[in-house]
């Protein structure tokens, strides 16, 4: 039998249910905006997530016990995830575009002046500055995580990746009581409009990253990283980069300069 690097999936289950709750979620979203009830909309949820969880256990399986991911599978690995990101750009940059088109040149309907008449915009010296300090802290501890796993430091890891999560928490945590504090709406203008889709979309990023870090934190004590072989953490950290320099972003221009 001649061997090669590549890895040839077996036949999975999963595409199909995914399709499934995609499609399931799709009408039931559709039927509820018309009136009907939320049921095909759990529906296509559940499907989801156990397509995500039984999934991910096959991925998890294939690499750390069955020895499927080679040099060559991990570097097309490390590439689908580069393009992940480069898609997740180009997702806020879109945000970006439609923020700055309003702010930089004011229609006569909002006062002709940024932010609107009417609008009082959150001081940025205060819970979205701590916010950027607990983000850029948790980009220092998910880099400490990674240098400990790679100089072999099980406990290390397991401590900076534990800080990691709980940090994203707090972050989440202020988020969510700053937009109780708010004086606007999504319906407030173009305004309350880009401010609340931007940073809704990056704080649901946050959550999926911290739920990311999460699951390698439990890998991270199951033992299925090494030294040499551990791109499930990786990916989880390089993800978690990019949302902190989403946010970055999202306080220079939004909070900071549109204020």
């Amino acid at each position: 039998m001649i061997r090669n690097p590549f890895h040839l999936v077996e036949f999975s289950p999963w595409p199909l249910v995914g399709s499934m709750g995609a499609f399931c979620l799709t009408v039931g979203l559709a039927a509820w905006f018309h009136g009907f009830s939320l049921f095909l909309v759990w529906v296509g949820v559940i499907l989801i997530l156990l397509t995500m969880v039984q999934w991910w256990r096959d991925v998890i399986r294939e690499g750390t016990f069955q020895g499927y991911h080679t040099l060559r599978v991990s570097r097309g690995l490390r590439w689908g995830m580069i393009l992940f990101i480069t898609s997740e750009v180009l997702f806020f940059f879109a945000f970006f575009w439609a923020y700055f088109h309003s702010s930089l040149a004011p229609c006569l309907e909002i006062g002709s002046c940024w932010p609107p008449q009417g609008v009082a915009p959150l001081n940025p010296f205060q819970v979205p500055l701590l916010n950027t300090a607990v983000l850029l802290a948790s980009g220092v501890s998910v880099t400490w995580a990674h240098h400990s796993l790679i100089d072999g430091d099980q406990g290390g890891a397991n401590i900076s990746l534990l800080t990691t999560v709980i940090l994203g928490a707090y972050f989440t945590f202020l988020q969510a009581g700053e937009y109780l504090e708010t004086s606007f709406t999504i319906a407030d203008s173009c305004y309350g409009s880009t401010f609340f889709v931007a940073t809704g979309f990056h704080g649901f990023h946050v959550l999926v990253g911290s739920l990311f870090l999460l699951v390698t934190l439990w890998r991270n004590f199951s033992c299925h990283f090494s030294s040499s072989h551990h791109f499930g953490f990786e990916a989880a950290a390089w993800y978690w980069h990019f949302v902190d320099v989403v946010w970055l972003f999202l306080y220079i221009s939004i909070y900071w300069w549109g204020s």
